[in-house]
């Protein structure tokens, strides 16, 4: 009863109001886009990893999409912001599954792969926002963030933990 009023009073509200409301009690999640990029020289492939600022492990090629951005083009230009190395759209292929809902932190990242060949491919790092960038093989991975430790889990790799 009490129920059924809420809702008639909710649907005479003007239509802006309503959609206010409803943002107002709905989560928010901020969205980014990580590249899983393997080395097709090895076998099994090594993952990139980089080293980043505070320097707590190491995490993917990734950041957060810009307002309105489509993630691949996120994911393309985080790769080459943060490696150097530009490919090309069609390089890039969602991973399985493709999005990872972080409920923690309320996030969720749009996961791609791709494959280069690790001796031909030249990487740059800024310094600043990437300390270094290294191949490491699947069966033997350094200190990982713990946000990567957990997206790895969701693909098989490693131990899922930090």
């Amino acid at each position: 009863m009490i129920r059924r009023l809420a809702y008639s009073v909710f649907y005479r509200l003007p239509q802006r109001v309503r959609l206010t409301l409803v943002r107002l009690g709905s989560p928010t999640y901020t969205v980014g886009a990580v590249v899983l990029l393997r080395d097709s020289d090895t076998d099994p492939p090594r993952l990139l990893l980089l080293r980043q600022p505070p320097g707590r492990g190491w995490s993917l090629p990734g950041g957060l999409l810009n307002h309105g951005e489509r993630p691949l083009d996120g994911a393309l230009r985080e790769l080459y912001e943060e490696t150097g190395l530009r490919l090309p759209p069609e390089r890039l292929t969602p991973a399985d599954p493709n999005a990872i809902v972080h409920t923690r932190g309320r996030w969720i990242d749009l996961v791609f792969d791709a494959s280069v060949p690790a001796s031909t491919t030249d990487l740059r790092v800024d310094g600043a926002e990437v300390q270094e960038a290294a191949w490491h093989p699947v069966d033997d991975l350094p200190r990982l963030t713990t946000a990567t430790a957990r997206l790895f889990g969701h693909y098989g790799i490693g131990t899922g933990t930090p």
